[in-house]
């Protein structure tokens, strides 16, 4: 069994923020799987689905991003899923808007739901998916729960309409196909 958080912050404030990007990847998948991510357990909301004949459980932590490690680590324990089988879908602001990054495993790095994730699992040996939301050029905080203008908004949802086949991706074991075939995505002509 796989599990696929995508983080963001609950409440009508932070909707269409750029640190809600996981969640609207994850809504983006469910949809794309025709199933409702309105199940409430885990400190989040999750749904079962099927991913490439696997069974997944796809889940937004309602913990707020900064606490996402302990709703994912509860999803990990109930159904004990291995490092491996978790992927994290999130916000980079270290990328421009619209670029897709997927790495294999790795640190936090600037991310605070990520420091939450790999310091409740204790492991940063589990698969991500980033999207980029513009590089800062002001206060952090700001950036990230600001929202995007009418073009930003285009190039996001275009790079998020891959979400899907990136996780099947993942899901087949071709997670090296993955990388070559959408990092660095988000050219103009791409979007």
């Amino acid at each position: 069994m796989y599990l696929i958080a995508g983080l963001g912050n609950i409440g009508h404030e932070y909707e269409n923020t750029r640190h809600n990007v996981g969640f609207k990847a994850v809504d983006y998948l469910a949809w794309k799987k025709g199933v409702k991510i309105n199940r409430l357990k885990f400190r989040g909301a999750y749904a079962k689905c099927a991913i490439a004949g696997e069974p997944c459980i796809l889940l937004k932590p309602y913990t707020y991003m900064n606490l996402s490690g302990e709703s994912v680590r509860e999803a990990v324990e109930y159904f004990r899923i291995d490092d491996d089988k978790i992927i994290i879908i999130y916000d980079d602001f270290e990328l421009d808007v619209g670029r897709i990054r997927i790495r294999r495993h790795g640190s936090a790095g600037t991310h605070n739901g990520m420091k939450s994730i790999i310091y409740q699992l204790g492991s940063d040996a589990f698969p991500r998916i980033r999207f980029g939301v513009g590089k800062v050029t002001h206060d952090c905080v700001d950036h990230v729960l600001g929202r995007f203008s009418e073009e930003e908004a285009k190039m996001v949802t275009a790079a998020i309409k891959n979400t899907d086949d990136i996780v099947e991706f993942i899901v087949r074991g071709e997670i090296d196909a993955a990388m070559s075939k959408y990092n660095g995505f988000g050219t103009k002509e791409q979007l």
